[in-house]
């Protein structure tokens, strides 16, 4: 049984009770989330890993949501439905437990994160954002002093722990913005509400469809609304039956300035050859490359 969510004329209720008229809006980047916490006393990357069901434990879950047609009164077993996890996993913080044990979601996974160790090649795209020994992630934001102007910087760990981030770059989801080459890959880390958008739609279903085809804004994946209690409401192109990408995202043809300093510039590094760009700046994020030597 397959799902298609869509959005209708209709607002939630649930995001009326959480004021999304007044609601901080932002770009929802498309990428892969993380996570910034303690690591064995240090700050560390963690990266999205959902604890999901056994095949078996799947196929009763969906015949018993098919009969019923809801996901309700089923009963897992914990220590046998699911598959094994990292012994490092651990369940984000909004999953509900039950007798000290995280409760799935309505689709069956647990959402949770392991921390992205370098040796752990299944996150070599993670870990080419974070340096350990120099407790920093490449970043890219808004840059401070020019709201039109982005920034790639090293921010410290520390600075960024419990917040949530998006890993984009040359080999997450097809690469949506372009960043990088096979031969030079690039990555680095969003944080999650930090891109607002300046002149956002109003939250109705026309005006937000006429936006995403027509503003050059709306050249995005989604947005999400940031509501005062901490309620997150996300809508994505899609849920209008939109293509994404559509042509160019708006994110891949913004300025950009490199502000990355410091690094050594061991083979391979990504801080290091950002390093090389210090100060420079491109008039498109998609533009930014290195000059590396001919093979």
């Amino acid at each position: 049984m397959s799902f298609q969510i869509v959005a209708t004329e209709t607002v939630n209720p649930l995001a009326l009770e959480a004021n999304i008229h007044s609601a901080v809006a932002t770009e929802k980047v498309d990428g892969t989330c993380c996570y910034v916490t303690l690591y064995q006393g240090e700050p560390y990357l963690w990266a999205r890993l959902d604890r999901k069901p056994t095949k078996q434990a799947e196929k009763r879950f969906k015949r018993h949501r098919r009969s019923q047609q809801s996901c309700e009164e089923f009963s897992w077993n914990v220590e046998e439905d699911f598959k094994s996890v990292p012994e490092a996993w651990i369940p984000a913080h909004r999953v509900k437990r039950h007798d000290g044990h995280p409760v799935p979601d309505e689709h069956g996974h647990t959402p949770g994160w392991v921390p992205v160790e370098k040796s752990n090649k299944q996150y070599c795209w993670h870990a080419s954002a974070v340096d350990y020994e120099a407790r920093a992630a490449l970043v890219l934001r808004p840059s401070a002093g020019d709201e039109n102007m982005l920034e790639i910087t090293a921010v410290p760990l520390d600075d960024l722990q419990e917040q949530t981030l998006e890993l984009i770059g040359t080999n997450v989801n097809a690469n949506p913005y372009k960043l990088g080459s096979k031969k030079q890959p690039v990555h680095c880390l969003v944080p999650h509400g930090s891109i607002v958008l300046r002149k956002p739609p109003a939250v109705d279903f026309q005006q937000l469809l006429c936006w995403f085809q027509e503003a050059l804004e709306g050249q995005v994946e989604g947005i999400v609304w940031h509501c005062g209690d901490g309620t997150l409401i996300k809508v994505h192109r899609h849920h209008l039956g939109l293509k994404w990408p559509d042509g160019d995202p708006r994110l891949s043809n913004r300025p950009v300035v490199v502000r990355v300093e410091g690094h050594s510039r061991h083979s391979g590094c990504l801080f290091a050859l950002f390093s090389t760009l210090n100060g420079r700046g491109f008039s498109r994020l998609q533009d930014v490359q290195f000059d590396l030597p001919e093979s």
